[in-house]
């Protein structure tokens, strides 16, 4: 098998600890080069990787194939609006852009020169969310009434990075949003209405370190929370429903254990622990644990190579970025003016 070679534009946070790790470790692609200013860190942690300057020089290899976007999020359109320009595939890390245009700009680009346009929604691969997915399916709860997800944490301090800079497209709305809402998309489809606060709650934060989204169905709640000062955790996931419930705690292990320096396929990865579930028909009444799916993260970046040599489709389209990014514009909106808001996809 043909590994696809993969640019790497970005040794960041999201770039070390994700990207990189993950196209190294998925069997089907590598890392070829990776641009950043840290050269001595890259080339240490991956010494058979070429080290270049910028975009210019990734565009510039013929044997790159697809160009990985894993930069602050107000450089995300420029620089994949220029990969796609150079008919190479791009990954963008979430958001894929800050504004609805600019998404739909770079799904018709994509779309015209038959490009890849992958927006690394890597959460789809949660080992949790995976599980509420097969749960949902299964119909052993009946038709779902409430689903609540949470993706806390406790950050009082403000650090001095891009991810606070309002002007970089920094704050919660834009960092966690992006997976909260592309992965209640992918549960429940487009909804009707968007309700959200957005809000800045810690000392010295410039950017939104509070996000609560309501969208509204007409046979069901859904409720998307993200928040910086939650020194208690909240259940990750809540499912009701007709025939019973859901709950589960913890966050997906895969990001600590990528921080930590585990490796998928390496004793441990991705297993998490178990959630809650009763069931109740009738006279019927079971309690007890639910086993969560393991993580699996590298299913991206498999399924980017299978997409770009083999043809096979691509399980996140450049539709779900554009209305993740619509919905994303909305609830900002939402907020400002103080009102729930009707919710209708333009499409690209």
């Amino acid at each position: 098998m043909t590994m696809l070679k993969i640019g790497l534009l970005g040794y960041g946070f999201a770039g070390a600890t994700f990207h990189a790790p993950l196209i190294g470790h998925s069997g089907r692609t590598e890392v070829s080069a990776i641009a950043s200013s840290q050269g001595e860190i890259v080339a240490k942690a991956w010494p058979h990787a070429r080290i270049v300057a910028d975009l210019d020089a990734l565009l510039a290899d013929p044997e790159i194939e697809c160009v990985v976007i894993a930069t602050p999020n107000d450089t995300h359109f420029e620089f994949a609006r220029r990969t796609l320009a150079a008919g190479k595939h791009v990954v963008i890390d979430k958001p894929v852009t800050l504004t609805a245009a600019e998404a739909r700009i770079l799904a018709r680009l994509a779309g015209d020169s038959k490009l890849l346009l992958a927006p690394f929604h890597n959460r789809r691969w949660d080992g949790d969310f995976r599980t509420v997915q097969a749960l949902i399916a299964s119909g052993r709860l009946g038709h779902i009434t409430h689903f609540e997800s949470h993706f806390d944490r406790f950050r009082p301090l403000v650090r001095q990075r891009w991810r606070e800079n309002v002007q970089s497209g920094g704050g919660l709305l834009y960092d966690l949003g992006p997976h909260l809402i592309d992965q209640a998309l992918l549960l429940f489809g487009a909804p009707q209405t968007v309700n959200a606060t957005v809000a800045t709650y810690r000392d010295n934060a410039q950017a939104d370190d509070y996000v609560h989204l309501q969208l509204g169905y007409p046979d069901k709640q859904v409720v998307l929370h993200a928040s910086a000062l939650s020194a208690l955790e909240a259940p990750r996931f809540v499912l009701h429903g007709r025939r019973g419930s859901y709950l589960k705690t913890g966050l997906d292990s895969q990001e600590d254990q990528l921080k930590a320096g585990l490796r998928p396929g390496q004793p441990g990865w991705a297993g998490n622990p178990p959630g809650l579930i009763r069931e109740v028909e009738g006279d019927l009444d079971l309690r007890g644990e639910l086993a969560t799916l393991d993580g699996a993260y590298v299913e991206f970046y498999r399924a980017v190579a299978a997409t770009i040599q083999e043809g096979a489709p691509f399980p996140v389209t450049p539709d779900a970025a554009v209305s993740v990014a619509e919905i994303l514009e909305l609830a900002r909106q939402s907020a400002e003016e103080g009102r729930r808001l009707a919710y209708v996809a333009k499409g690209w």
